[in-house]
């Protein structure tokens, strides 16, 4: 009997986690209720706990309509979304015709089509809107981008079966969360210099008050039981902002492909933020301030 395809991204996203999963899940803590992710992406770290068994019920969300818009068409329909994208040529003329389509005007598997084709073919993988929130990066002129990928794309539906899929803001998602629940954050980094500002994935992009606007949310969460994680950039700005006895601050190494400065591409420090104490044999931990650690 041949075995299912295993599900995982279908979309490259700026920051994903594909390559960090294994770093992420030695923080997990060890029992947890419902999985909560709120600025979804290309939901590495969703596809990771989905495939090692680890999740009883997940609610994912996002405020980009047209990527939430890909999840439930992919969710729900996911032949015709394949059926579409086997007739879409890698074309310049044809991304370029596709891209000033109104995603709005169309159905929601040809919009998902729209989506999951340019995010394959556009130039680095780079989901970037302008001020008029219209997807504005150039094509990429690959020989052999893989967007219509049938395999992957039934696995991903059939893991997506069962699973709540909002388009909202964080705060109206992750504030249902009980005690016990756990909540993955991957906001928009704050940039640590102007070549690493990948915050455009609304035209509002994510500002320093949205920031402190997530680290207040997740106090909120913290007093109320719910185990927190997440990422952000190895910033001063960062650690002053999650510097409190609620947060444990681990510092890790990601690999980042996506910068429009090659010297920004490589191995790069990140914060992992979590609200509970993590022992682990495989990590060793120093203790700052009698408060938080990194490793």
């Amino acid at each position: 009997m041949s075995r299912q395809p295993i599900p995982r991204p279908f979309l490259k996203w700026a920051g994903g986690k594909s390559k960090l999963t294994d770093v992420l899940a030695m923080h997990l803590p060890e029992h947890f209720g419902c999985y909560y992710e709120p600025f979804l992406g290309s939901g590495a770290f969703f596809f990771y706990l989905y495939r090692r068994g680890l999740l009883k019920k997940a609610v994912i969300s996002d405020i980009n309509q047209e990527l939430i818009d890909t999840y439930l068409a992919i969710r729900d329909r996911p032949m015709d979304v394949i059926k579409i994208l086997s007739t879409f040529p890698n074309h310049k003329d044809f991304y370029y015709h596709i891209r000033e389509c109104d995603p709005q005007a169309l159905d929601l598997a040809m919009r998902a089509a729209r989506m999951i084709y340019l995010n394959k073919t556009c130039y680095n993988g780079l989901y970037r809107v302008n001020r008029q929130g219209r997807f504005n990066v150039p094509f990429g002129g690959y020989q052999s981008p893989c967007y219509a990928d049938p395999d992957n794309l039934l696995a991903v539906s059939r893991a997506l079966q069962g699973v709540e899929i909002y388009c909202a803001p964080f705060e109206a998602v992750i504030d249902k969360a009980a005690q016990g629940d756990l909540i993955y954050l991957d906001p928009p980094y704050m940039p640590i210099s102007k070549t690493s500002n990948f915050t455009a994935y609304s035209p509002e992009g994510f500002r320093p008050e949205d920031q402190e606007r997530l680290r207040d949310a997740c106090l909120r969460l913290t007093e109320r039981g719910v185990y927190i994680m997440l990422s952000n950039s190895y910033s001063p700005y960062i650690e002053s902002l999650y510097h409190k006895k609620a947060f444990y601050l681990n510092t890790i190494f990601a690999s980042r492909n996506i910068n429009s400065d090659l010297t920004g591409r490589g191995r790069v420090k990140e914060f992992l933020i979590v609200n509970y104490r993590k022992q682990s044999k495989n990590m060793l931990f120093q203790v700052k301030d009698g408060f938080y650690y990194i490793n």
